[in-house]
């Protein structure tokens, strides 16, 4: 197998970043043959065959979710072990699975539509185009807030996340968050079939996305009004139920000086959700702001891997003088 010369170890992988990055933002999500709705349809295979009804016990029902999760999930992501990154077919490979792992152009490609529709009146089209990313009820739900809150927390799940685990553990650990964050999706659901039963997808998608979260509401505040997102996280952060979006909204939405959170409606039921974020109610315009955060966190963290290439490549360059 062809070996890359020149480039090896850390400088690989961040070059492997920039061209996932610059995949995705050319041609965006694929519209055909998705590796995740394949992976999507062996999930709903394994569920069928595992979940054993609602009635199971509930410690039952949570190693049922166990089991499942780990046949499909670890099984995927041992494979990753066999890309030689170093190869040019691996490095090929690394490239294309990152790609096919992060979504910065799908999460602009879903929310700047409904920006442009606020600001032309068509409020209709707006919440439609609105539901398609988020999960409240369409017909109360406050459009630029709910939007907003989509896009700042999906920049962490849908390319924070996926860079960080694969920077810290290459092909595997991207795939094993990616896997794991969709089963989170699908059976992460407070509902009678799904409350056991996804519950150690739920619990592992919490651990993958502790440091990622961190680290994307530290970039979220350093690009704003950095002493308010920090306030806001550290004071607003511990009252959310998510241990994970609590940090990425609060401070996402101090550093835009905006309010977010309060009561939202899903499936019919209202949840009083903390106040996060100071300033406020946000309008359409917002929208484009929140998403040229998630856009300059983006930039930033690929300023910061070429800064470490740099300086590692001159010390080491040092070291042999």
């Amino acid at each position: 197998m062809t070996e890359l010369t020149g480039l090896s170890g850390w400088p690989l992988t961040v070059l492997a970043v920039l061209l996932a990055l610059l995949l995705d933002l050319w041609l965006g999500e694929p519209r055909r043959y998705h590796p995740l709705v394949g992976f999507g349809w062996l999930a709903s295979r394994a569920e069928r065959w595992l979940h054993g009804g609602e009635n199971v016990r509930k410690w039952n029902q949570r190693f049922r979710g166990l089991i499942a999760m780990s046949l499909i999930v670890f099984s995927i992501s041992l494979a990753g072990f066999l890309v030689d990154q170093d190869s040019v077919l691996g490095f090929c490979i690394s490239v294309l699975i990152l790609y096919s792992a992060i979504g910065h152009r799908s999460l602009r490609d879903h929310v700047l539509p409904v920006a442009r529709s606020l600001e032309t009146g068509d409020e209709a089209g707006a919440r439609q185009q609105a539901a398609m990313i988020v999960s409240r009820d369409p017909a109360t739900m406050d459009v630029p807030r709910s939007t907003i809150e989509s896009a700042l927390e999906n920049g962490c799940d849908g390319i924070f996340g996926a860079l960080f685990w694969f920077l810290l553990a290459g092909v595997p650990g991207v795939l094993c968050y990616r896997l794991v964050n969709t089963l989170d999706a699908m059976w992460g659901y407070r509902s009678p079939r799904y409350l056991h039963f996804g519950w150690a997808a739920a619990k592992l998608d919490d651990l993958l996305n502790y440091l990622p979260a961190r680290l994307t509401a530290i970039s979220y505040a350093l690009l704003g009004d950095s002493l308010l997102a920090l306030q806001c996280w550290q004071n607003q952060a511990p009252h959310c139920s998510s241990p994970n979006g609590g940090p990425v909204m609060a401070s996402g939405a101090g550093a835009l000086q905006l309010s977010l959170g309060g009561p939202t409606r899903y499936r019919g039921e209202w949840l009083d959700k903390p106040v996060l974020g100071a300033g406020e109610a946000p309008l359409a315009q917002d929208i484009r702001r929140a998403m040229a955060l998630v856009s300059g966190t983006v930039a930033l963290w690929l300023v910061l891997l070429v800064l470490s290439v740099v300086i590692g490549l001159n010390l080491g360059s040092f070291g042999h003088a």
